[in-house]
């Protein structure tokens, strides 16, 4: 996943500058019909019980740049990924060809911080249809990288 405009600014300011920088108290993975980019838009998947999931910023659900769920990040990585299953509710209705997703700071609207297009991640579209099993992403499957 990437870093998106309003994400990196805010850490810029934070790091660089006298702007001041709370940790969100969850984060909040999305689904995108029409993947998001940089400076954030797609379209978010909707209807059908779709709801984000979430995922708080904790040791046990987050890997370590190491991959480790104990300890400080000392690898040499500079990634990190979902250390549990992340699951979405099972669909009632279609919620379309899946080709992106983000994670926000919030359950709804809140900002979009990183962002991931399917086709440029080389990642075939994911086509959600209405009655089959919920849409899950394994421990380690989204990872997030400040690297290069």
């Amino acid at each position: 996943m990437n870093l998106t405009d309003y994400w990196a600014n805010k850490l810029f300011d934070f790091q660089f500058r006298a702007a001041t920088l709370s940790k969100p108290t969850g984060w909040w993975w999305a689904l995108f019909t029409v993947a998001p980019t940089a400076a954030g838009g797609g379209t978010e998947a909707t209807g059908g019980s779709y709801a984000r999931v979430s995922i708080a910023p904790s040791d046990t659900n987050w890997y370590s740049t190491q991959g480790g769920t104990s300890g400080n990040s000392s690898g040499t990585t500079q990634a990190t990924s979902n250390a549990v299953v992340l699951t979405f509710p099972t669909p009632t209705a279609s919620w379309g060809e899946i080709n992106g997703a983000g994670l926000f700071d919030a359950a709804t609207v809140g900002n979009l911080c990183f962002w991931l297009d399917f086709a440029i991640a080389g990642i075939d579209p994911i086509t959600v249809n209405a009655g089959e099993g919920a849409i899950y992403l394994p421990a380690g499957a989204a990872s997030i990288s400040f690297g290069a």
